[in-house]
């Protein structure tokens, strides 16, 4: 009886020492955050994907929200780190607003946004959940959404999304020159086959509060001429 119940608290303390590292895993478990941005005119024109407006109406003619998803700087990610911290939507009521004309949902079927919302909280923003609780990584995306503003910058150069040809090079310097930070850019092919500007990554602090040049960039690559697709 002795024996089993040593045995049975060594087990025990084995579990609770895993546990802690498992939280620790999750407090320091990246180094950097993607801010990605997307142009919904790509998205919708696209073979590889099925594009419905939101139950809301059509988003605005702008880049829109991706995700913040936190990064490694060897190129790897960490995701789906916190089961027992589902998506709860009334802890973001005060942003809904925002985030259905900031962070809209083009997939199919037509939604208001709170599955989509739901899949990058869950796969990514847990993963940074010990600094950004979910109204914090929310607010944090919109945030960068409204300091990045890369239509703008594009525009300022004269690049506009009127279905005409660009080039990659002239696409980064006008967002290096709106943001600072050099961006990372990745196509799609519309229907047609045509290369087209999709979605610009930039690079945060681990904080979130900060953009920093990449350290790492994502895989793939562009073709030197793009369209930038109406929407």
């Amino acid at each position: 009886m002795e024996k089993e119940m040593k045995f049975k608290c060594i087990a025990l303390i084995n579990f609770l020492v895993l546990q802690c590292l498992a939280i620790l895993g999750v407090s320091k478990g990246f180094d950097f955050f993607y801010f990605v941005e997307q142009w919904p005119g790509s998205y919708c024109d696209s073979d590889k994907f099925s594009c419905c407006y939101p139950t809301t109406g059509k988003p605005a003619a702008d880049f829109s929200i991706h995700g913040l998803w936190p990064n490694y700087r060897n190129g790897s990610y960490p995701q789906n780190c916190d089961p027992n911290n589902p998506f709860n939507e009334s802890e973001i009521a005060d942003l809904i607003s925002s985030m259905r004309r900031n962070w809209p949902s083009l997939a199919c079927p037509s939604s208001s946004g709170e599955s989509f919302w739901s899949h990058e909280w869950e796969k990514h923003g847990t993963c940074s959940e010990s600094l950004l609780d979910q109204h914090s990584y929310f607010q944090t995306a919109l945030t960068l959404r409204q300091q990045t503003n890369i239509l703008q910058s594009l525009k300022s150069v004269g690049i506009i999304p009127d279905g005409g040809s660009y080039s990659l090079a002239n696409i980064k310097d006008a967002i290096k020159n709106g943001t600072g930070y050099t961006p990372w850019i990745e196509c799609n092919e519309d229907s047609s086959g045509n290369s087209q500007l999709y979605q610009v990554y930039l690079c945060v602090d681990s904080s979130g509060s900060n953009l920093i040049e990449c350290p790492v960039f994502s895989k793939g690559k562009c073709v030197s001429e793009m369209e930038f697709p109406t929407f």
